[in-house]
Formats: structure tokens, C-alpha cells, sequence
């Protein structure tokens, strides 16, 4: 859009605040920032189907976590989320308070989005999906202050094994 205006153009007839700012955003959204892609790939992100219990309030600060990363968010208000877990493949032990699908994969609890967007780029095989186990203060959806408890996300795989992919407050 902006190619076939010259540097010095742009300066004159916009102002040179105007001009870095359309600067920033454009080299944002080349990297996927601003655009709703994965990074590196130029590649839409998929929609996410976030399911959660009507009553539980920082699982929709979650979805408006994912949707300021630029994921488009279809949201399942249910009352059976034990029932979702169970389909869905997530161990008890491995549970929060949601459960998503993105692609073929789960995501279970306050998973961050750039751990999602990393997920997605790398499309590891063996992982059923990720997640923050319980409800740990400071992660997405979780802020209180300047809080933080340290809380690891894991992959985790449809045979019960996890490893470590991220680690917080640490």
C-alpha cells in the first residue's frame, strides 16, 4: 500500500509523527501483531472455540486476552464442563476452569496467546494440545496488580505425557 510513496514524501505530506506511526504499524502487521496471523508465516490465525462455564468471570477476561492478539473467538457457554474436559482429552490433573479448540488442539486454562500462536506455527507431532494447570495469578485472565505466580504451560500428549514449553514469573 505505502510502496510507491518515497520516505521524504511521506515526511512532507503526512508530518514525521503521522509518517512513524503508519511506519509501526505497517512493520506490525508484516510481522502478524496487529494482523490476526502467525508469525513468520503470514497465515490467518484459525478461530478458537473458547468453552466455559457461564458463571466464571476471568474466563471471558481469557477470550478478550485472545481476541486483543488477534484471534477470532467463538465462545460455548455450558453448564457440563467436566463433560467437555473428559471429550476433549484433558487429564483431571492437567484441568482450569476452560477448555479451547484450535485446529486439532486443545487448550486447556489461562494458556497465553503468543504460546497458542507458537503452537500453531510449529505444529509439533505427538501434542494434543497445552496447558496451564489451575488458576495461577498473573497469567491471561488472571491479573490482579503486578501479581505474578510463577506458572509453567505444558504440552501435553493424548498417552498422559507433559513437558514444559513456557515458563512464568520465575
Amino acid at each position: 500500500m505505502f510502496s510507491n510513496l518515497s520516505i521524504g514524501a511521506t515526511l512532507k505530506s503526512l508530518g514525521v509523527g503521522v509518517a512513524l506511526a503508519v511506519a509501526l504499524l505497517f512493520g506490525l502487521s508484516q510481522t502478524g501483531v496487529i494482523s490476526g496471523t502467525i508469525p513468520g508465516f503470514g497465515t490467518p490465525l484459525p478461530t478458537i472455540t473458547v468453552y466455559q462455564s457461564p458463571t466464571c468471570g476471568c474466563c471471558g477476561k481469557w477470550v478478550q486476552h485472545l481476541e486483543a492478539e488477534g484471534f477470532t473467538v467463538a465462545s460455548e457457554m455450558r453448564q457440563d464442563m467436566r463433560a467437555v474436559k473428559q471429550q476433549a482429552g484433558v487429564p483431571q490433573q492437567l484441568s482450569s476452569c476452560h477448555t479451547a479448540i484450535v485446529d486439532d488442539y486443545v487448550i486447556e486454562g489461562h494458556v497465553p496467546a503468543d504460546d497458542i500462536k507458537a503452537l500453531l506455527s510449529n505444529a509439533p507431532d505427538g501434542i494434543q494440545g497445552l496447558t496451564v494447570p489451575g488458576m495461577p495469578v498473573g497469567s491471561p485472565g488472571m491479573e490482579q496488580g503486578n501479581r505474578l505466580d510463577p506458572y509453567d504451560v505444558l504440552a501435553f500428549t493424548s498417552e498422559g505425557g507433559t513437558r514444559v514449553v513456557a515458563s512464568y514469573g520465575q
